[in-house]
């Protein structure tokens, strides 16, 4: 079934077409007591990818040791102790089978868990530290270094500085302060029960504190409620679930952790997802694409979340052979993800018989907003649109006035839903600017709507003005990935006298290809307004954020610098 689309006083209002429910319970009640999910007591929900029979949790032990901690975190650090929501615990953690009971565990205590990127500079989690007040910070071994300089910057105690680590009973949790010199902390034997907090408190409580990638400016601290998650959650899965348990051959959940857990996508695919679809998520320290493609064969991969950069790899790569071929369910977000790299990408997964498909959502929606729901008639939809809105959410296409654009034309999406956040942590200029008067959040993506599915063009912020036309760097970088020749790439604008002007950036052999080649094989594919004016440049890789997003900052800064030297 299609989004449906009314046309309203307040508006043209896109919605699912189907609305649905979602209880009004706490995170931790709706997974561990409710029922609700597929896992059971003794199904093992995190596992060491490479040691996987020696390190692992089950739902039953990964309860203990969550409310084990959640005690230690109350009555030894005082979380929660002056009420749900105010306190930040803020994680610094490579991937690691364990990370899940940290996560649940602050928020057990009463507090809210925050996570930085593993690569994030001193300098940078001091940032994120500043901006959340966090007063404890969690590491581990590969992190610890940038930890301790960030409390040093910050002053923030080292005794509050906990290294994650396990003790030699492998689903046993060890976490050591840095200032007791590697005397591990004395983890509680006792357990605290999480409080379940009134319905009317759900939506205003903050659980989870997110960071956005920062590609255009600072990062903004994305507070998420229990409502919001337990809304994406449940209206997200209860029809992939449902339409799971109509299929004759059941389906086991096995992923492979791969991406930051400082991303929502992290969150949601790694620490609640295994709890409602009742399988296993096999943890990598860091992302690796041989390892990747191990592991993937080995533990039968059959859900796969991940960003165009690691698809462009499964396409392109001269390693994938049969690593995916037990895939069932593939999807895409993050970035756009253009129609040629995904009928690629659908050739290497399950044999060619995956549902390959392209999600859409941020921070700021706690996840996913759209998504194709399996079993439709567009399931195998190659068309590269973003699919279907989820059910709760509602989305208006408007102007830069803020007008509602016709149906079919592309605008700023504006969202609403119990998943949309309730707003930036410590951040009411941040808050004025993302919300309209009406409570609609500007998402600042540029989309349309064209045959019952969303399309996203590309972020506001990015599009090139080339004489009065709008062209999308995404678009362009599709089509030059298209190009059996070209690794990688990214589009942005170069000033030109009074216009800017595309320039593209790729990653390829010099000796296969030269740049006069790309821009004569644009210019015969596109209109005149795109083509590449400001030229192509060779570069070893093109730069990214963890999850994903191209830094085009960064490769602003390397424009001006060749700009500056051709004028020398």
């Amino acid at each position: 079934m299609d989004s449906i689309v009314e046309k309203t006083s307040s508006g043209i209002i896109y919605k699912a077409p189907k609305q649905r429910d979602f209880p009004k319970l706490d995170l931790l009640p709706l997974l561990f007591d409710s029922g609700l999910g597929g896992a059971k007591e003794d199904t093992i929900l995190h596992a060491d990818a490479a040691d996987p029979e020696n390190k692992k949790i089950t739902k039953f032990q990964l309860r203990s040791l969550v409310q084990r901690l959640a005690h230690t975190l109350r009555h030894e650090y005082g979380i929660g102790q002056s009420g749900p929501g105010k306190d930040v615990v803020l994680a610094i953690v490579t991937g690691h089978f364990l990370v899940p009971v940290l996560f649940f565990a602050a928020i057990a205590a009463g507090g809210i868990y925050s996570s930085s990127n593993p690569s994030s500079t001193p300098t940078e989690l001091l940032f994120q530290l500043k901006l959340s007040k966090a007063s404890i910070l969690l590491c581990n071994h590969d992190t610890k270094a940038t930890a301790i300089a960030a409390a040093n910057l910050i002053s923030l105690p080292l005794s509050r500085v906990l290294c994650l680590d396990t003790s030699p009973a492998a689903s046993t949790l060890q976490l050591t302060p840095i200032s007791t010199q590697m005397v591990p902390l004395a983890i509680s034997t006792s357990q605290f029960p999480w409080p379940v907090l009134p319905k009317s408190l759900l939506s205003d409580t903050t659980v989870v504190i997110i960071f956005s990638s920062g590609t255009t400016g600072p990062p903004k601290a994305c507070a998420i409620s229990h409502a919001n998650l337990v809304a994406e959650i449940c209206l997200l899965l209860d029809p992939i679930r449902e339409y799971l348990a109509s299929r004759p051959l059941p389906f086991e959940y096995r992923t492979i952790a791969h991406l930051p857990t400082a991303h929502i996508a992290g969150i949601l695919g790694y620490f609640t997802n295994p709890f409602y679809f009742g399988g296993t998520v096999y943890w990598m320290k860091s992302f690796d694409f041989p390892l990747f493609l191990e592991h993937s064969k080995q533990h039968r991969m059959s859900y796969l979340l991940t960003v165009p950069q690691v698809y462009l790899a499964i396409a392109k790569s001269p390693l994938v052979t049969d690593q995916f071929d037990h895939i069932q369910q593939a999807e895409g977000g993050g970035a756009p993800m253009g129609k040629e790299l995904q009928i690629d990408v659908r050739k290497r997964l399950g044999a060619g018989r995956a549902a390959v498909t392209q999600v859409w959502g941020m921070s700021e929606t706690t996840g996913i907003v759209t998504a194709m729901p399996l079993g439709d008639l567009k399931v195998g939809d190659e068309t590269g649109s973003v699919s279907m809105l989820v059910s709760g959410a509602e989305i208006r296409i408007v102007d830069d006035g803020e007008n509602d654009v016709e149906v079919g034309q592309p605008g700023e999406i504006l969202v609403k839903g119990p998943m949309v956040t309730r707003g930036y942590w410590n951040d009411d200029e941040a808050n004025s600017r993302a919300f309209d008067q009406n409570g609609w959040f500007r998402t600042g993506d540029v989309g349309l709507f064209r045959d019952g599915l969303f399309y996203i063009v590309d972020r506001k912020k990015e599009l090139i003005k080339y004489k009065g036309n709008q062209v999308a760097p995404a678009e362009l970088e599709a089509l030059l990935l298209s190009h059996p020749k070209i690794l990688d790439a990214a589009v942005i604008g170069v000033e030109r006298g009074d216009t800017e002007v595309p320039r593209a950036y790729i990653v390829a052999d010099s000796n296969q290809i030269s740049a006069e080649d790309v821009v004569d094989w644009v210019a015969g594919q596109v209109s005149s307004y795109k083509r590449l004016r400001g030229g192509a440049f060779f570069v070893g890789t093109i730069p990214k954020s963890p999850s994903g997003k191209i830094l085009r900052k960064e490769l602003r800064a390397l424009a001006k610098r060749q700009n500056k030297g051709s004028r020398l």
